[in-house]
């Protein structure tokens, strides 16, 4: 199935009416009756809403070959994500491919608009899908580019709720939307590899950036994880010793970016753990009581290879030095670097800025997706009063409104700009703060 389908920006804004122009924060505040919550056009470079016929609990972005550190207007990107449908309707559910087009620019004011600036700017929002079915709801779904071979082609992994990881090469799908005369057959939406070792459904699945022939690991409800290989014929295989060690599901993994055979895992358990593939034992390296509480989500700085980032089921997320993580089973529980307990759901995706390392994302169940810049600091008569209102820290940036946001994912190559996926479809916005 291909769907066309336009986009307008900011519909809302205008029936919303006029909320108190006292700071309101989404999550701490409520809207009295009859008032809308709408963006502030001034605050966004780039902003633009989407659907499609049913939500997504993940997506990931496609690189492409338009180049990197793009500034240019209207944007284009590519992502993959994977539908919830209702239950009664599971034979819906697809994996989409998706071409993004004609994201503009907002619209200023004469005054502060640039010369040079072109009418293609303002163009419509376009997006373009290709639908592969799947019986099942994605609960997550990983995208990895290999350049092998004299061409690039691009493969997803989906971790399924029956308990299954997915592979399909996507690659045609996304040949048709540059490629006149480009058809995909019915064989090409099949996935090339369907793997059945988890005995329970999982959320946690990471392509390994550096392993070129392609290496995956995925955890489970179980507290297990396996790692997956591609053979020199292409066939992926799940090796079926699964590292164990976790007390209970295994929430999310993140390769290491800078050492082939390290990963990170966080866990409801309360921990994160560092593993070595290369562990006869299968045990972990490293294991540290982060939280209370689940911990949800974790991302790895691709800058500063010691610094990571975690999210829990309280709300808090933090920034841990991975090197006070040594001997961390030998005294007491380390330090995080930074903690911010903003949130005041349950962190559902955090994520370093590709390249600023002082910059991460994080959405939250409290419908807000917050910027925060960890260079900040304010001395302590500062530190009293940020901007007039309480219990806000200074180094939030910005608040993004976004209905029941599940994740997210910088572009790597349009700076700033953030693709996200929530319960009414999915959102790409650039800020004027990064």
């Amino acid at each position: 199935m291909d769907e066309e389908l336009t986009n307008s920006v900011g519909m809302e804004e205008k029936d919303a009416m006029e909320v108190d122009q006292s700071t309101f924060i989404p999550g701490r505040n409520t809207l009295e009756a009859g008032q809308v919550l709408a963006p502030d056009p001034s605050a966004y470079e780039l902003l633009h809403s989407l659907t499609t016929n049913w939500p997504c609990l993940s997506l990931d972005i496609v690189p492409d070959t338009f180049g990197d550190n793009r500034k240019t207007y209207p944007a284009t990107l590519y992502a993959v994500a994977g539908t919830q449908a209702d239950s009664l309707r599971s034979a819906e559910n697809e994996i989409l491919v998706m071409k993004l087009s004609g994201l503009s620019r907002m619209d200023r004011t004469a005054e502060d608009s640039d010369d040079e600036e072109s009418d293609d700017e303002h163009a419509e929002a376009v997006l373009e899908t290709k639908s592969i079915p799947i019986s099942t709801t994605s609960n997550r779904i990983r995208a990895r580019q290999f350049n092998g071979s004299g061409s690039a082609h691009t493969l997803t992994s989906t971790m399924t709720e029956d308990a299954k990881v997915l592979i399909h090469d996507v690659t045609s799908h996304l040949n048709t939307f540059d490629t006149p005369g480009t058809l995909v057959s019915s064989n090409q939406s099949m996935p090339i590899a369907t793997l059945s070792h988890h005995r329970a459904e999982g959320y946690a699945i990471d392509w390994s950036p550096l392993i070129e022939t392609g290496k995956l690991i995925t955890g489970d409800n179980n507290g297990k994880i396996f790692s997956i290989s591609a053979s020199e014929g292409g066939k992926f295989v799940a090796d079926m010793q699964p590292f164990t060690g976790h007390k209970s599901s295994v929430e999310d993994v993140q390769w290491s970016p800078n050492e082939r055979s390290v990963f990170a895992s966080a866990s409801s358990d309360g921990t994160v753990k560092i593993w070595d593939t290369r562990s006869r034992s299968k045990k972990a390296a490293v294991s540290v009581a982060v939280s209370s509480t689940d911990v949800n989500v974790l991302s790895w700085s691709r800058l500063t290879h010691h610094l990571m980032a975690t999210g829990a089921d309280d709300g808090e997320w933090a920034v841990w030095d991975l090197r006070n993580f040594k001997n961390a089973g030998q005294g007491p529980r380390p330090k995080p670097v930074a903690d911010f307990k903003f949130h005041k759901e349950q962190i559902t995706s955090v994520e370093w800025h590709p390249s600023d390392d002082s910059v991460v994302a994080v959405a939250a169940g409290d419908d807000s997706l917050t910027l925060w810049d960890l260079a900040v600091e304010l001395d302590d008569e500062e530190s009293k009063d940020t901007a007039g209102v309480k219990d806000v820290p200074p180094q939030l940036l910005f608040q993004h409104h976004m209905k029941q946001v599940k994740e997210f994912h910088w572009h790597i190559q349009i700076p700033g700009c953030i693709m996200a996926t929530g319960g009414e479809g999915f959102g790409v916005f650039k800020t004027i703060s990064v």
